[in-house]
């Protein structure tokens, strides 16, 4: 807190508070500024050019006003576009406003850029920000950013700002959204948006030359590129695990006895398998990290490059963690659900009733109440450091945390996590894998089948835990190589001027 001592103190108290003045005024507001050059900017505010009235030039004219640059935004229609910017924008023609800047937004479609040909001589030898995006993916160029450097070569193009949107440049960056991908082959153009782009708020990441420009248009039109290949997986395991549930707990009970459980198919069936993908995803994400290991293990170095499926299974560890998170989350809440289920009511009446004619007044076993206790309490814990795991990938807390905490909670936590599911599921099991009754078309139980990744798994991790893995593990991550000593071959001739023959090496 800062106090204002007694001196200071009036005038502070006349002191009007900055904060509560609105960064943009729109135009007719008291106490306005008039056209550009009546404003009061400071001195050194650069100005900056803006082509096109569309939504993201204004969303972009409020942002550059807000950071205290000078704007002049030109259109074909000034007059129609002048209550659309703040009132510290100047909205003129095309050609006034590309004379007075020096860096220049061209956010026009890029069907119009034939348009600006007019302009061509004023644009000569300044800075051109190419914010357009296509209508799909390109494998290939030309990129619109390239189109517009061969229709002005005498400018620099710099690509970026197409991957920010108008809400963000409204609202300001946030967490995840920072970034500003650019690329041009002119190294003072490109510095000089970078630095427009600190002062908006945002993090520029340099991605080379202009010829990039066509992997930055692409970003914004990627589809969860990452998710593809887990969510594929997730669905695949679902499918499985739903038919392989289906005929043993559904079908075989009617083909064989005629008794119809088709009821189950909704709620029971799938929450017998949700567990059954969580469990074997979750198994997944710490799968890649074993192969991994056991191939520099191998190799004895760390230098060479893993195979394409292995580099991307490691890539996409995260995605296998939520979608083993999400499995997780619905089958506790599925699992809340079963007992308001009007069939869980019928089978608790008829088992009372049944006790009460068998004159049964005691049916507690010891067994059964701490097979039920344990089996919950470790899917609660499972459950919690799931979410824990959840939460910590999100950027926004990733950042915030150091190296080894991160490390500590996706690893040393992940492997608790996975143990307390695989306690989870042999606890559910406990003695029902050695009942005959329950391999059902003599398929095994499901809880069978899902085990066995996870304790692989396990039992990877444990392997990699001895004392003679760990250390030559950990020294081949730290540099060493096994065939980095040289074994030096001395001749049976003897040597030159003192010095060994390595001519063998």
């Amino acid at each position: 807190m800062y106090f204002v001592d007694a001196v200071s103190a009036p005038h502070a108290r006349t002191m009007p508070d900055e904060m509560q003045r609105a960064l943009i005024r729109s135009r007719g507001d008291a106490g306005g500024c008039g056209p550009l050059e009546g404003c009061a900017f400071e001195a050194g505010d650069q100005l900056v050019g803006i082509l096109g009235t569309g939504d993201f030039s204004r969303s972009l004219a409020r942002r550059l006003v807000a950071s205290g640059y000078q704007v002049v935004v030109g259109s074909r229609t000034p007059k129609r576009c002048l209550m659309l910017f703040p009132e510290e924008a100047e909205v003129t023609s095309q050609l006034e406003a590309v004379n007075k800047v020096d860096l220049v937004f061209v956010a026009v479609f890029p069907e119009h850029y034939s348009t600006l040909q007019e302009l061509k001589p004023t644009l000569a030898g300044k800075t051109l920000v190419d914010v357009s995006n296509g209508l799909h993916v390109k494998r290939g160029g030309p990129s619109h950013a390239e189109r517009l450097a061969d229709m002005f070569p005498e400018s620099s193009i710099v690509k970026g700002f197409n991957t920010i949107s108008a809400w963000v440049l409204q609202t300001g960056p946030r967490d995840g959204n920072r970034q500003v991908f650019l690329c041009s082959d002119s190294s003072h153009a490109k510095s000089s948006v970078m630095a427009l782009c600190r002062r908006m708020g945002f993090c520029p990441v340099d991605m080379g030359p202009l010829s990039s420009s066509v992997e930055i248009e692409n970003l914004p039109l990627y589809l969860f590129p990452s998710w593809g290949t887990p969510i594929l997986i997730s669905v695949i395991l679902f499918l499985f695990f739903y038919l392989y549930n289906f005929v043993r707990d559904v079908l075989h009970p009617f083909v064989t006895g005629g008794k119809s459980v088709f009821y189950k198919m909704p709620i029971e069936t799938i929450n017998v398998t949700l567990p059954s993908v969580a469990l074997v995803m979750l198994a997944l994400v710490y799968m890649p990290g074993l192969c991994a290991a056991a191939l520099q293990l191998w190799r004895g170095s760390k230098y060479n490059r893993f195979p394409n499926w292995l580099d991307k299974w490691l890539v996409r560890r995260k995605q296998f963690g939520l979608c083993s998170f999400l499995c997780a989350a619905m089958h506790a809440i599925y699992s809340l659900c079963l007992p308001m289920r009007q069939s869980a009511r019928y089978k608790l009446l008829n088992a009372a009733f049944k006790q009460v004619q068998e004159g049964v007044e005691n049916t507690w076993s010891d067994g059964a109440v701490w097979r039920m206790e344990l089996y919950l309490s470790v899917g609660i814990l499972a459950l919690g450091m799931l979410s824990l795991l959840a939460v910590t990938s999100l950027p926004s807390v990733a950042d915030s945390i150091n190296w080894r905490e991160f490390s500590f909670i996706q690893s040393t936590l992940g492997y608790c996590a996975l143990s307390m599911a695989t306690g989870h599921t042999l606890l559910f099991g406990w003695d029902r894998a050695f009942d005959p009754d329950q391999y059902r078309f003599y398929l095994p139980p499901t809880f069978v089948l899902v085990l066995v990744l996870p304790i692989t798994v396990l039992l990877g991790r444990l392997a990699l835990l001895l004392p003679c893995m760990a250390h030559r593990l950990q020294q081949i991550r730290r540099g060493w190589e096994r065939s980095r000593y040289i074994h030096f071959i001395l001749p049976n001739d003897g040597c030159y001027n003192g010095l060994d023959d390595v001519s063998n090496v």
